[in-house]
């Protein structure tokens, strides 16, 4: 069993709330600065823009691609050390209405078959000496 440093712990959660607020601001440089993931599911959104240009491609994915980067972190509901220096979250997300932010079933699904989501996961990992989140935001088609 990994031991959990709680102060490496603390600094992943907080680079999670960073990113989430730069994305919620339109920070896309600072999210930038914190995501550690992929950029070709952007890059193929977007392939217009040059796959180098990570803010343009935030700012895209953001605006005209349905990454749900107006939702406010509510709560960080679980948080747990899967691997040295990896650690999952769990959280919810207040909508720009102002309520509890819930992912409906997708074009025109059955809510019964696909009940709406409210938490979401995301991974934040040790890169360089320093954590970022590996996952995009929410993606509402």
């Amino acid at each position: 069993e990994t031991p959990v440093e709680p102060q490496e712990a603390e600094a992943a959660r907080q680079a999670l709330i960073d990113y989430l607020s730069a994305l919620n601001a339109g920070d896309y440089e600072r999210a930038v600065s914190l995501y550690g993931g992929a950029y070709d599911v952007l890059s193929g959104y977007n392939p217009t823009i040059d796959p180098e240009d990570h803010i343009a491609l935030f700012e895209a994915g953001c605006r005209y691609n349905g990454l749900r980067c107006d939702l406010e972190l509510r709560e960080v509901m679980a948080a747990e050390q899967v691997a040295p220096g990896q650690f999952h979250f769990t959280v919810t997300f207040t909508g720009p209405e102002g309520g509890l932010f819930e992912l409906g079933p997708c074009c025109g699904g059955d809510p019964t078959e696909t009940p709406p989501v409210s938490q979401f996961d995301f991974t934040v990992v040790e890169q360089d000496g320093a954590f970022r989140v590996v996952d995009l935001p929410v993606y509402q088609p």
